[in-house]
């Protein structure tokens, strides 16, 4: 398996996690549609509703941290990073992922780990129940451990791909260019800047064959 191979999967990995739990968000939005049709329209609230939101959005916020890195897509301040020399952000970029990045993740996959044995070990139910801890904020009682276990999960899962940026830096730093990332959904905004940018080098090369030719 080259170089490439291995960053792709890791980005397939990332993708796939990332778009898979995406589907968190239509779950989310139909739950909170019932609720407010019930609570206004029908005057009987739901038990659960602010648990399965809390519990939909940090699950969906979680599993796609690896797939948002894989695309280039977490804030960063670009009106000053756009305007260095592609080794310039590699290298930044290398330094910084070793200095918070992994220090980070790794501090996270080993409190997540406790955090999440921690609550597969509560016995809510007494100890021929079952196991697992149920939340506290609504008298449904809905299960979080499952919750409190993507934490764990979803850091590895960011690890993996920020091995794979950094592998990235260190080609770029490299080669003078970063290297080809998987096609996918860009931001509007994105596509009109390369757009943008391709224009302008088509100007250019017209603009100088238009002088070779009156050169000529």
């Amino acid at each position: 398996m080259g170089m490439n191979q291995f960053l792709y999967f890791i980005d397939r990995l990332s993708a796939w996690t990332g778009k898979a739990f995406g589907w968190c968000i239509l779950i989310l939005t139909f739950a909170t549609t019932y609720e407010v049709f019930v609570r206004y329209v029908l005057r009987a609230p739901t038990s659960w509703a602010f648990d399965i939101s809390y519990i939909m959005y940090g699950t969906l916020f979680m599993m796609a941290g690896g797939y948002a890195l894989s695309r280039n897509s977490h804030v960063r301040g670009d009106f000053v990073y756009r305007l260095w020399p592609p080794r310039i952000q590699a290298g930044i970029e290398f330094v910084l992922y070793f200095l918070f990045f992994f220090p980070g993740v790794l501090a996270l996959i080993y409190a997540g780990a406790v955090y999440a044995a921690e609550s597969w070990s509560y016995l809510p139910f007494g100890p021929d129940g079952p196991i697992g801890e149920i939340s506290i904020n609504s008298p449904a009682g809905v299960p979080v451990f499952p919750l409190k276990t993507l934490l764990p999960v979803a850091s590895f899962i960011l690890l993996l791909q920020g091995i794979a940026e950094t592998i990235r830096c260190v080609m770029c730093m490299r080669d003078g260019q970063w290297p080809t990332r998987l096609g996918d959904v860009e931001e509007l905004e994105k596509v009109l800047l390369e757009k943008h940018k391709q224009e302008l080098a088509q100007k250019e090369r017209d603009l100088a064959s238009g002088n070779e030719e009156g050169a000529k």
